[in-house]
């Protein structure tokens, strides 16, 4: 063992998690695999190559992501979520890209480019982020369609919902879903006819097919972990596998008096005779400083409480109770790490360290 901790990719459990969404949406809806922020921790390129020939789209966040991806030969499709500022134009002309343009004043960059890539539009139908409102859509009509730049570079339209993953309360996605097909229809009335649609995420991919349209874009579902509690318990049929598992190693044991403090500030101190495994990890790693004595990691099949502050670089938990040595594998669990660190998996997935070696296996 050469590394003292790494991201293990397992490329049957991201195959399997294609063959699920492509049973949900059928043959003619595309898919597109979200690889923004280092492919959710997964490691950008190293996932990408795995999943490209059983994917139709990526959709990264800038316009440098898809600039690696090319760089490694993935040759698909690729839209950048993200803005893109219109002096990289022609790093997205090179690179074969489409971009998203989600504002007037971005659209009239764009339309006063010399060369223009092609651009998704986006919609804001009620997450207030990115997007036009519905009473912009003529102002843009009329901006794109005075030089017929609607025949040549505008390949899709778009919208993000904002609470799918909450089955709950469907309602604010259903009144999305309605302005979004508003949107549509004002477009098509307009000569916009051939454009790639598409709203739904995991989520909504699961939940409706009305709500596929012509590309769905998955993200946490193709990492294979359901993008809600809500969600994984409606929907029990729908069997993914996590593609990613994080480990490190025990690199120091020693045993503590009762009494003894351990990490900084004095925050815990032992009631017992302790055996205190060290592991070669800490929050620049990505492990949160919140969990620093509440949360714990698997050695040997066994939990094992993160003893005071997570460090920088260092990690203590509890070995008393547990049968190991110097050298054994440690795995930190994500689902259950993020619920202790009282964030989301989401979260915790992304700020994984990009410079861990990614390992396929």
């Amino acid at each position: 063992m050469k590394l003292k901790t790494w991201i293990e990719i397992n490329q049957k459990a991201a195959i399997h998690n294609i063959g699920v969404f492509r049973g949900l949406i059928g043959p003619k809806v595309k898919l597109a695999s979200v690889v923004k922020s280092n492919a959710y921790g997964h490691g950008l390129y190293d996932y990408a190559v795995i999943v490209s020939s059983g994917v139709d789209y990526f959709c990264v966040d800038s316009v440098f992501e898809a600039e690696t991806l090319r760089k490694h030969n993935i040759k698909k499709p690729i839209l950048v979520l993200g803005m893109t500022l219109s002096s990289n134009y022609d790093v997205v002309i090179k690179n074969n890209c489409a971009i998203t343009i989600s504002n007037i004043n971005a659209l009239k960059d764009w339309i006063k480019s010399k060369n223009k890539p092609k651009i998704h539009i986006k919609i804001d139908t009620g997450m207030n982020r990115q997007g036009f409102f519905i009473n912009e859509i003529p102002q843009v009509i009329k901006l794109v369609t005075r030089n017929m730049l609607h025949v040549t570079c505008v390949e899709g339209i778009y919208t993000h919902f904002s609470s799918a993953k909450d089955i709950n309360y469907p309602t604010y996605t259903e009144m999305q879903f309605q302005k979004f097909q508003k949107a549509i229809a004002l477009f098509a009335k307009k000569g916009f006819t051939k454009l790639i649609k598409h709203a739904a995420a995991s989520s909504a991919t699961i939940l409706n097919p009305k709500y596929h349209f012509d590309m769905v874009r998955i993200g946490m579902g193709l990492y294979g972990h359901a993008p809600s509690k809500e969600i994984k318990i409606q929907f029990p049929q729908i069997k993914l596998k996590p593609v990613l598992r994080w480990k490190t190693i025990i690199s120091e044991i020693k045993e503590a008096p009762k009494g003894s403090y351990v990490s900084y500030d004095l925050t815990e101190r032992l009631n017992r005779k302790t055996k205190i495994g060290i592991l070669p990890i800490g929050y620049w790693h990505g492990l949160p400083w919140a969990l620093s004595g509440v949360g714990d990691v698997i050695i040997n099949n066994e939990r094992a409480k993160i003893l005071g502050r997570v460090t920088m670089d260092v990690v203590m938990v509890d070995v008393t109770d547990i049968a190991c040595k110097i050298m054994d594998k440690v795995e930190i669990d994500i689902i259950d790490a993020s619920f202790k660190a009282r964030t989301s998996y989401y979260e915790f997935l992304t700020r994984i360290n990009p410079l861990i070696e990614r390992i396929i296996v």
